[in-house]
């Protein structure tokens, strides 16, 4: 058994003998590139979405130097009608390459080594190809398949982590930029590789608007095309864990869900959700992901009104994003798109295609985004998430006039984001006054409810002991009005569901006196 070739089956054995969430469905479709001009592919998504479990998935199928039939017995792969074609057909090189990034870190020959250390093993296999003093990985792998009409398959987990992590040193990038070419993209490239499968967080560098590897097809967090499903749980593979575990779906599905990826619609983290099935409990696992830093540092970046944006998507607001500027280099940030960007990639964020525009997906993601806040220079936005909760303890207690004053304070801060001019302004700057109940309640805009609608209907969660509010929001006219709406339109009939208290509350906005005023009442029952 080789370092890097001939890896063999055992490392996907640890993790098919445990609990495992069949994603083989992504082996029929590499093994459909094989031999053919689609045989590169580059898939990218953020870490702890099973980049790796991906990568020794694929070494344990196709690796010739072991056995697999038995580790993939009754997983969906088995059943494809290309099965026996390609199982255990090809010499695999898999290469991790945070292993070289951590082994050589600040080594200007970092690729010269690694190089070195791929032909020494691939030599041990390959002991009669003679090697001349200027060879270099790819002399050695056309000799070989010109001798024996081997193809190779390589894998490469993690392979922007040196772009990522020694890109200020344009030596080293720039020479593992011409090996990646060298060995994908030179004369000899079909003949030695039958396919090749690239992951790590970013798609292939751009240089200008070209990729530095064109030839490869590329499926990312912002594009999976047909390999959406393989991005991560899908909502029917966590409902089948969570009734194994006897865990409350809700629960997962409020911390770990929310992922738009392509086609899916609702795509779970697997690292959080399996860390909370065997811890049994929810809660951020996130803070061991070593992106926390990045993302203080990239939302720091105030490019034309970022910050804004974030304050929206902290209030559930989805915001506009163009995806097509960002060069795929973490360390070229040259305007907001380029942060959101980077942070959709990194799993901060989800991205609608359809809508072209991202948001903050879930809890988990949520509370990290709060954090990163804390430490930065953001104090005013940091003091917002406080006010908000101060905001909702008043709004509990009755305090009408704590609340106008609160709302008044909200308007003045964020009417910049916004055009404060009708009924849907005023709501947008109370979803961003209430941020911090999102904690504790399911927030809903324009909330279809007996004769109309409802500008917010905020419904506790599960095991929160709070009563639910009904939100009537009114421009130039006044709370009293508001509250009548709510009776005459019959809005809490449509929460009947709800068993517990419920407060009516009417906000109204004067234009004249640019002040709120605002009243509470309890629903008798």
């Amino acid at each position: 058994m080789g370092v890097y070739i001939n890896k063999g089956n055992r490392e996907f054995r640890d993790i098919v003998t445990h609990e495992y969430v069949d994603k083989t469905s992504l082996i029929p479709f590499i093994s459909s590139t094989l031999n053919s001009e689609r045989r590169y592919s580059c898939v990218s998504r953020c870490r702890r979405f099973g980049k790796s479990m991906a990568a020794k998935m694929l070494c344990a199928y196709y690796d010739k130097s072991c056995q697999s039939r038995e580790l993939f017995a009754g997983l969906n792969v088995e059943r494809d009608s290309t099965f026996e074609t390609y199982l255990n057909k090809y010499y695999v090189i898999c290469v991790d390459m945070t292993d070289f990034t951590t082994k050589y870190r600040g080594d200007k020959d970092m690729v010269r080594k690694i190089q070195d250390r791929l032909i020494t093993d691939v030599l041990t296999v390959f002991p009669e190809v003679s090697r001349y003093e200027d060879d270099d990985l790819m002399d050695i792998l056309y000799r070989i398949s010109d001798s024996t009409g081997e193809r190779f398959i390589m894998i490469i987990d993690e392979w922007d982590a040196i772009l990522r992590e020694t890109g200020t040193d344009e030596h080293v990038t720039t020479a593992f930029v011409d090996l990646l070419r060298r060995l994908f993209k030179g004369s000899g490239s079909n003949i030695v590789f039958a396919g090749a499968y690239l992951t790590g967080i970013l798609p292939i560098k751009k240089y200008n608007t070209e990729s530095a590897l064109n030839n490869f097809n590329e499926y990312s967090m912002i594009d999976p095309a047909n390999l959406a499903s393989c991005y991560g749980f899908t909502e029917a593979e966590v409902q089948t864990l969570a009734k194994r575990h006897n865990v409350a779906m809700a629960d997962l599905k409020r911390w770990y869900d929310g992922y738009n990826i392509g086609t899916e619609r609702s795509i779970y983290n697997p690292y959080s959700v399996m860390n909370a099935l065997q811890r049994g409990t929810c809660h951020s696992y996130w803070t061991t992901t070593g992106a926390y830093d990045s993302v203080v540092t990239y939302i720091q970046m105030n490019y034309n009104g970022l910050k804004d944006d974030i304050i929206r998507m902290l209030a559930g607001e989805h915001v506009y994003v163009d995806t097509t500027e960002f060069l795929n280099d973490m360390r070229i940030v040259r305007s907001k798109n380029d942060v959101l960007t980077i942070l959709i990639h990194l799993g901060y964020l989800s991205y609608d295609e359809r809508a072209q525009a991202c948001y903050i997906p879930n809890k988990e993601v949520g509370d990290e985004m709060n954090k990163a806040i804390k430490a930065t220079s953001w104090s005013v936005l940091a003091e917002t998430i406080q006010q908000s909760k101060a905001l909702l303890d008043a709004t509990i207690a009755g305090n009408a006039q704590a609340v106008a004053r609160a709302v008044d304070q909200a308007h003045d801060e964020h009417t910049s984001i916004l055009s404060y001019n009708d009924e849907n302004s005023l709501a947008c700057v109370l979803a961003i006054a209430y941020i911090w109940a999102r904690n504790e309640y399911v927030i809903h805009r324009e909330y279809a409810t007996g004769k109309g609608y409802a500008d917010l209907v905020m419904i506790p969660r599960h095991n929160v002991a709070k009563p639910a509010l009904v939100i009537e929001l009114k421009y130039n006219h006044s709370a009293n009005t508001a509250i009548d709406q709510i009776k005459r339109k019959a809005y809490p009939a449509k929460i009947a569901e709800y068993t517990g208290d419920i407060l009516l509350v009417g906000i109204n906005y004067d234009k004249e006196a640019k002040q709120h005023t605002c009243k509470i009442e309890r629903l008798s029952k």
